[in-house]
């Protein structure tokens, strides 16, 4: 895997003062937190703070709890102050960060370390023919692959730091547990092969089908969600058919409804069309009536005289 351009950052981690007690806050003092995006400085000390953290429990771990001095509280609290702790260190730092920034910025750099690591893995296994180098690559380019953009070498090498520092730990552990005596019937075995291959057979049996039965689980299930899947479509269609069915019902009622009033609109109109016709027409009739009796009047007077 290609190395990331050498800095003193990652190495000076080891050169921090291991706190010997938990740096204290006051508890009347408010703190105001930092926000926006971490820096590198703060970045790295975030990272020594988690070495440091790592440090002091596997300390606390290794040295059995007295119950008489009250230590067994104390050690119970550890995880719960965990980063609390951290949170401290940082602060008297100089990196003003709570202890949820601390833990979901140390989540997004474990993220992005693992992803820088397997594709260098990948490069380096494919000689960088194909592959370019995550170091020489530019951001847009970084993107273009789904790596993270913006990780710096001096972080890199600092959590390469902390993860090899971590890991080995844990595999060195191990063969204390393995160096207990064995008990005699496994440590004296008969020298004929016939019994050792026959418990692979049976190991081998065995976990063909476990392998069997947990492939048909997952299918029994795979099989049970998509029924369930399917009638859940079914259901929902019948439904929406439903819904589409009332819905073109309610609007051929509601069309029958407007041509009704629209036809009893017409008919009103009618009528009083009708009825307005027969008034003019009665007003007419009684105007000339008028007018020849007025006639009639003034030509009796003239025949008088």
């Amino acid at each position: 895997m290609s190395e990331p351009p050498h800095t003193a950052a990652a190495t000076s981690l080891t050169h921090h003062h291991h706190p010997s007690s938990t740096p204290a806050s006051s508890p009347l003092n408010v703190r105001e937190y930092q926000k926006g995006n971490w820096t590198i400085p703060e970045t790295l000390i975030l990272i020594t703070a988690k070495k440091l953290d790592d440090e002091r429990r596997i300390k606390a771990s290794s040295t059995p709890p007295d119950p008489s001095s009250g230590a067994a509280r104390h050690h119970s609290r550890t995880g719960e102050l965990r980063w609390k702790w951290v949170e401290n260190y940082c602060w008297s730092q100089g990196c003003l960060r709570s202890q949820n920034q601390c833990n979901d910025k140390w989540d997004n750099l474990l993220r992005d370390y693992k992803k820088v690591r397997e594709y260098e893995s990948r490069a380096s296994a494919a000689g960088y023919d194909h592959l370019p180098s995550y170091w020489k690559m530019e951001k847009h380019e970084r993107k273009d692959r789904n790596l993270p953009s913006n990780i710096s070498s001096e972080v890199f090498e600092a959590l390469n730091e902390v993860v090899h520092r971590r890991y080995p730990l844990r595999t060195t552990a191990q063969p204390s547990s393995s160096s207990v005596p064995s008990p005699a019937p496994i440590s004296v075995r008969p020298p004929s092969p016939p019994p050792p291959t026959a418990a692979p057979a049976v190991s081998e049996t065995s976990d063909s089908s476990e392998t069997e039965c947990s492939e048909k689980m997952e299918s029994d299930t795979k099989r049970r969600k998509f029924r369930n899947i399917g009638s859940s479509i079914i259901r929902s269609a019948s439904v929406l058919a439903r819904t589409m069915k009332s819905c073109d019902e309610r609007k051929e009622r509601r069309h029958r409804e407007v041509m009704e009033l629209e036809e009893r609109r017409m008919q009103i109109e009618e009528s009083r069309n009708e009825a307005n016709q027969q008034g003019i027409i009665g007003l007419v009739s009684a105007v000339n009536n008028l007018s020849g009796a007025i006639q009639t009047l003034i030509s009796g007077r003239h025949g008088q005289i």
